[in-house]
């Protein structure tokens, strides 16, 4: 118990966004799919053989009572009664307030190493279970494979994506997800879809849309302007932001030469060029963990 145990949390992005119904407690039923990118915060975590919680490198602009890595091992320690504790470090690249998913995805690789470290070997319907009270994208993060995602973000259907190239830019502002789906210009009845219907459009080119941008860009110009700026850099790429914001990002065409954008970003802007994932890098350790206990798999 004296090594740091290092896990990488992906970022994600959505290919669509689209707000299908809203339930009677106020959560939001949606349809997307989420695609993950080699864009990593990486979470260092040490077993403790006393069961305290320490964030020795915490993420930043966060209170600890908020950090979602902090209670995703909170929550894990009082599920399992574990006797163990652990002193974790949070290395962030991914955004925050941006709607690629980084702090869902921190707490999520935060279970999957708490659980190996800890020895608790939960499957991963159990912790899917613990992950959706910290937050509706866990479960998606923990299932660890690119997905069709309905309900509340909850019910996951593995979907096949090619690994296409993304340019990505985060344009220096921080968009409350509560924010977004609170305001009273979100449509929240769009006509539902199926995967059969997803591959079509992706076939046949024809670009889906994300409900949420429109009430972004309303409230945050700076949204727009990325998007104009993307446009303009790369035509025909129809930009599109990614969950609630403020993260825009575009397919890049085949051999495109996008390095040198990066050094073209207005200032207090960040661009990223990454690319589509398969699995979520500690894939397997989930699964081989869930293999020695002979529990059954999901995804």
């Amino acid at each position: 118990m004296t090594d740091f145990y290092q896990i990488q949390a992906p970022a994600k992005i959505n290919l669509f966004l689209h707000v299908v119904g809203q339930r009677h407690d106020g959560y939001h039923l949606i349809q997307s799919v989420f695609q993950l990118v080699n864009l990593f915060d990486t979470i260092e975590i040490k077993a403790l053989s006393n069961p305290s919680l320490e964030l020795s490198i915490p993420t930043p602009n966060v209170k600890a009572k908020d950090d979602l890595v902090l209670r995703a091992a909170q929550l894990l320690q009082n599920y399992t009664q574990s006797s163990l504790g652990a002193e974790i470090r949070v290395n962030k690249n991914i955004p925050i307030g941006a709607g690629m998913g980084g702090g869902s995805s921190d707490a999520a690789s935060t279970l999957i190493a708490l659980n190996e470290l800890w020895r608790t070997h939960l499957p991963i319907e159990e912790l899917c279970s613990l992950g959706i009270k910290l937050g509706a994208d866990v479960p998606f993060f923990i299932n660890g494979v690119n997905a069709f995602v309905e309900g509340i973000g909850e019910k996951l259907t593995a979907i096949d994506l090619q690994p296409y190239d993304y340019f990505i830019i985060y344009p220096g502002i921080s968009i409350s997800t509560q924010e977004i789906f609170n305001d009273t210009e979100l449509t929240r009845n769009h006509r539902q879809i199926t995967i059969l219907d997803f591959a079509e459009y992706e076939s046949s080119k024809t670009f889906l849309s994300n409900d949420l941008e429109p009430i972004a860009r309303k409230k945050y110009l700076v949204v727009t302007e990325a998007i104009e700026w993307l446009k303009m850099k790369i035509p025909g790429s129809n930009p599109m932001m990614t969950g609630s914001g403020s993260a825009v990002f575009c397919r890049l065409p085949p051999h495109f030469e996008a390095q040198n954008m990066l050094s073209q970003l207005p200032i207090n802007w960040r661009g990223f060029i990454v690319r589509g994932l398969n699995q979520h890098p500690a894939y397997n350790l989930i699964r081989s963990s869930n293999k020695q206990q002979g529990s059954r798999q999901v995804g």
